[in-house]
């Protein structure tokens, strides 16, 4: 199996200076989105067609055994991070692809079309890694964005917690500075790739006067996983998703070296809500990719089943679902890369981050139902591809922000804007 892009990559050494994205990335000079046009270049073509390609002869062939085992896909990610398919917003000084949200987009959606439960387990990398991108130092960069781009390493966000999780602000895990260190206790839930991570993000309340306000109370930090204190729960069943590996996280007396503070203490909150907009649009992709899986499923099989003497696809009924399926997907699809493209443009994203993400968690979950619609009987069958599609689908109205906290969001972004005259 090749995966050789030509062109652009011949001028490195080995696979992946032949044909990855990490070529692609040292090559590529335009950024995206210059004027208004929905022509992708001919860079993120490729990026795009390198993914599309691995979705479809790597993923696809592995997902059924992670679906129904649980076991964590390191063979697969092991291909992906040889061919650059992981780390693309770690900047090129630290050995990653540098990419920006919407070429990063690309790369997402077509690995989530293979399979989302092991696209989510390569993006929770990118989540873990922005806080750092952020706001770390130049140490901090260096030692824990580094590493990654040297071996195939995983991290996590650690921000989530029992009774903590569109409620941020009800934190309880803490951190007491003693000296030169801080002292962390406390719990984690839904932790993705928390019993394999490396490192994490962890979100902690410093402040203990519970009338401080969230953007003073928390602070950030940079926790290695095998630091004495650190215990990963049981890997957590889920109803889809099966491949990433999702646990809770016990803290008990873990000592943390100031130096591995992200930006200063008490800031940690803004922290940890800035990365959200750059990694909504990624996950509203990852929806997108389901979505589209979806649709291209029930098309196949439309073509393929009669009733009544006419393929399905004949029947009125039949034609509309799918055609409602496509305007789904090309509304969200363009929500998406709308706030993929004004987050590189170094504009505020917020409102749109959550537009997409809502958006496209929405339009996954229909299509992923109508899919098994109209696959009748055989939509509700595990030999047939779509009802993991609708299991999988689920949790995109439920992580990174609920479907609810999205439209609060979007509501409180309309309602200041109408106070500023618009």
């Amino acid at each position: 199996m090749a995966f050789v892009i030509p062109k652009i990559a011949r001028a490195g050494r080995g696979l992946l200076q032949s044909g990855s994205c990490r070529a692609l990335a040292s090559a590529a000079k335009a950024s995206p989105g210059q004027g208004l046009s929905f022509e992708l270049s001919d860079e993120q073509k490729e990026y795009q067609q390198l993914a599309r390609k691995f979705a479809r002869e790597v993923i696809i062939p592995a997902a059924p055994h992670h679906d129904k085992t649980g076991e964590y896909p390191w063979e697969v990610i092991k291909k992906a991070w040889e061919l650059g398919l992981i780390n693309s917003h770690i900047p090129a000084k630290y050995g990653g692809l540098g990419l920006g949200i919407f070429d990063a987009c690309l790369i997402t959606e077509e690995l989530a079309y293979g399979c989302t439960g092991i696209q989510t387990a390569i993006e929770a990398n990118s989540l873990g890694q922005m806080p750092v991108i952020l706001a770390g130092n130049e140490e901090q960069k260096k030692k824990y964005l580094g590493r990654m781009t040297e071996e195939p390493l995983m991290c996590a966000y650690c921000v989530t917690e029992p009774g903590a999780g569109s409620d941020v602000a009800g934190i309880k895990t803490r951190a007491v500075k003693k000296g030169k260190e801080y002292v962390l206790n406390g719990n984690k839930m839904w932790i993705t790739n928390g019993g394999v991570a490396n490192w994490f993000f962890v979100l902690a309340r410093t402040d203990p006067d519970p009338k401080t306000p969230a953007g003073k109370a928390f602070t950030g930090f940079i926790l290695d996983a095998k630091t004495p204190g650190v215990t990963p729960g049981r890997k957590e069943w889920n109803m889809g998703q099966k491949a990433s590996d999702t646990r809770g996280i016990t803290f008990e007396d873990v000592v943390i070296p100031e130096e591995n503070v992200l930006g200063q203490e008490g800031i940690g909150f803004k922290i940890a809500m800035g990365a959200f907009d750059k990694t909504r649009p990624p996950v509203a992709a990852g929806a997108v990719g389901l979505a589209q899986r979806a649709l291209d499923e029930a098309i196949k099989y439309s073509m393929e089943r009669k009733t009544m003497g006419k393929f399905i696809c004949e029947h009125q009924a039949i034609s509309f679902m799918l055609a409602d399926m496509a305007i789904g997907v090309e509304s969200a699809r363009l929500a998406t890369y709308k706030a993929a493209w004004e987050v590189d443009q170094g504009k505020r994203n917020t409102y749109y981050a959550s537009v997409a993400k809502a958006l496209a968690g929405d339009v996954a979950n229909k299509c992923a139902t109508d899919a098994v619609q109209i696959f009748g009987g055989n939509g509700f069958n595990s030999e047939y591809p779509v009802e993991k599609l609708m299991r999988d689908a689920k949790i995109y109205q439920i992580y990174e922000g609920t479907a609810q906290i999205q439209r609060l969001i979007i509501s409180r972004e309309l309602l200041a804007k109408g106070k500023q005259g618009m």
